[in-house]
């Protein structure tokens, strides 16, 4: 009986760790574990990463983004490509953390 206990709230704790690194909408939960000083000291990293990385996703976004409207059609192309890559790489990157929490490392 303790195991499975113990199994349900593990899995409880990797749905929660795991809301934290949802593209773009984990940065909700996050912010509030940050600011109500909730969730114990692996939440609260798990949040700062969530926070670090959508912060440099979105400011990286918003520059090519702005710059590709700013230059010439060629120039353009290249920014706007590059903003894709970006974004695939957040992507990416937050489904290999999810990945990795599954795995329990």
């Amino acid at each position: 009986m303790n195991k499975d206990n113990s199994d349900s709230e593990k899995k409880a704790r990797q749905l929660q760790l795991g809301i934290y690194y949802l593209p773009i909408v984990g940065i909700i939960p996050s912010l509030w574990t940050l600011s109500r000083n909730r969730g114990d000291r692996q939440h609260q990293k798990a949040s700062r990463l969530s926070i670090k990385l959508t912060m440099i996703w979105l400011c990286s976004y918003s520059l090519l983004f702005i710059g590709s409207h700013q230059t010439s059609e060629l120039l353009n192309l290249r920014l706007l490509y590059t903003n894709a890559l970006v974004t695939t790489g957040y992507f990416l990157i937050c489904l290999v953390l999810i990945l990795r929490l599954r795995k329990d490392k």
